[in-house]
């Protein structure tokens, strides 16, 4: 099915972009999140009418992204778990964890902007990317420990690895 791109999509092109994709792609996620119309010559017109406000659109969404991302930028965040003698967490460090503990340090990130490099199911040190805009990604230092004291010397030993 071929569609144009409303906005950029990672991995497959940028505003205005046709694209050749699966039809259930189309029909599950690009188009009922608006961000791809199907390819006829009604929508194509839609299209070149909108295609300055669209572009707009996006710039604004960028740079409100980049403003935030220069809050972010080197924050991390410390969870506290319970885990086993071997340091095996009874449970996973989820998004959802780490959008409920951005909360409430007053920074508003949805579950779905959380991308984890790897499942977090054991206590120490561990990354993962915010995506505030599709160009706009940070990344996220979280600290996962059964304590707070345990969590200060983990940043610490942490920070001397890296010196």
């Amino acid at each position: 099915m071929k569609v144009i791109l409303l906005e950029r999509v990672p991995s497959l092109g940028q505003i205005g972009s046709v694209v050749e994709v699966k039809p259930g792609y189309a029909r599950n996620f690009l188009l009922p999140k608006k961000k791809a119309l199907r390819v006829t010559p009604e929508n194509m017109a839609i299209f070149e009418k909108q295609k300055g406000q669209l572009e707009a659109v996006n710039l604004t969404k960028k740079s409100e992204a980049e403003d935030a991302a220069l809050k972010i930028q080197g924050l991390s965040i410390t969870l506290i778990r319970q885990a086993g003698d071997s340091g095996h967490l009874y449970g996973s460090v989820t998004p959802r964890d780490i959008s409920v503990i951005l909360m409430k340090k007053g920074i508003e990130i949805k579950k779905s902007q959380i991308v984890l490099k790897a499942p977090i199911k054991e206590i120490g040190i561990s990354e993962c990317d915010l995506i505030l805009h599709p160009e706009v990604v940070v990344p996220l230092t979280l600290v996962v420990a059964q304590s707070e004291e345990e969590a200060q010397a983990k940043m610490s030993e942490q920070k001397l690895s890296k010196i």
